[in-house]
This record gives C-alpha cells, structure tokens and sequence, in this order.
C-alpha cells in the first residue's frame, strides 16, 4: 500500500492536508501536532502514512514520525476504537503521555481525549498494558524525550514517594489542576493524601 508521501504541500484545513507528488493531489488525514509541524503551503514535506480502505471510504492518514503511525496502528486493533478516536489520542497527547497514562492506568486523563468515554478508557488501559508488554519497547523515541505534562510529572513523583498508581490518580481526579506545576500538584495531592 501506500507506506509514506513525500511532496509539496499544496493545502492545509485541520485536520487535513493534501500533499501533491509529481502531479497527484493525496488528501491525507493528520493529528494536530503533525498539521501543525508541516509548515506553509508550497514546502516539501514528508508523511509515513496508513491507508484504511472501507466499504465507503478510502482514507489515507499521515504522521511526522514512525512511532506515531505505530501508536495509531497498535490503537486500530483495539474492539471499538476507530481511525477518528485514533487521531484524536495522537491529536490530544503525544505517544510518551499515552504510554504513562497506560502504566498508571490514568482513565481519568484518557476520558478527556474527545470520544472516549469511561469504559473505552479503561479498554485501552488493559489491552494497550498488554500490548506494550508483549512488544517489549516503547512506542517511540519520544517515549524518553517528550516534555512530560506536568500532571503527568506529578504522578511519576508521587509513585516514586512510595504510593500506587491507582491511589495517586485517584487523588489527582479528585483535584483541580489545570494550569498548575507539577511542584504545585504535587503540593495539593499530599496535603489531600494526609486528611
């Protein structure tokens, strides 16, 4: 199939892109980080892309990374997630945040991807653990390189402290921490923890 687009970026309307190689126009489907990296109209980019073919539609989505397109492939084989939910998870939060909210079974931070509701969240906890294991690697080299939320910060230190994931994202559901530092996060979640 068609495993990745290299051309000139002819148009741009979130989500979509068409990329135009030696004369063809491909309409491609992309997460907002990537629309977001391409650039201007007229630059040459370069997309690893996934063709999905349906009784309705053919739709072609690309990445900026090969470990983005492995994420959305590893996803589509999950029972009720879908290309859209797909985007959606690349679009909400990069592939290393994904991977935390798996390891600390974070379904309250899943919840907020557009589309997936409470037990869609905790499907893609069980299934994504088991598919993480069985790969034996992360799903990319942002894995160690992206810059942690500061959400997600918190809850690495605080199972550091000694507390269980469950516990901890428990604790951080039951707080207000939007636009707050991982310092501050952390501040409120003990003093939670100690009543």
């Amino acid at each position: 199939m068609i495993g990745s687009l290299r051309g000139k970026l002819v148009a741009k309307q979130a989500p979509q892109v068409v990329i135009e190689c030696n004369g063809v126009g491909y309409e491609v489907e992309t997460p907002m980080p990537t629309f977001l990296e391409l650039g201007s109209l007229g630059d040459d980019v370069f997309l690893y892309t996934h063709f999905v073919v349906r009784e309705d539609a053919q739709t072609l989505y690309g990445f900026t990374s090969d470990a983005e397109r492995r994420l959305f492939r590893t996803v589509l084989k999950i029972s009720g997630v879908g290309a859209k939910m797909g985007l959606a998870i690349l679009s909400t939060m990069s592939s290393a945040d994904f991977q935390r909210c798996v390891e600390y079974e974070d379904a309250a931070t899943l919840i907020k991807v557009p589309g997936v509701g409470k037990k869609t969240a905790e499907r893609l906890i069980i299934e994504m653990r088991d598919k993480f294991a069985a790969s034996g690697e992360p799903p990319g080299p942002d894995r160690v390189t992206a810059e942690a939320s500061p959400r997600s910060e918190a809850v690495d230190a605080l199972i550091a402290l000694g507390y269980k994931a469950g516990e901890v994202n428990k604790l951080i559901a039951s707080l207000d921490v939007e636009g707050e530092t991982a310092e501050d996060i952390i501040r409120q979640a003990l003093r939670q923890a100690a009543r």
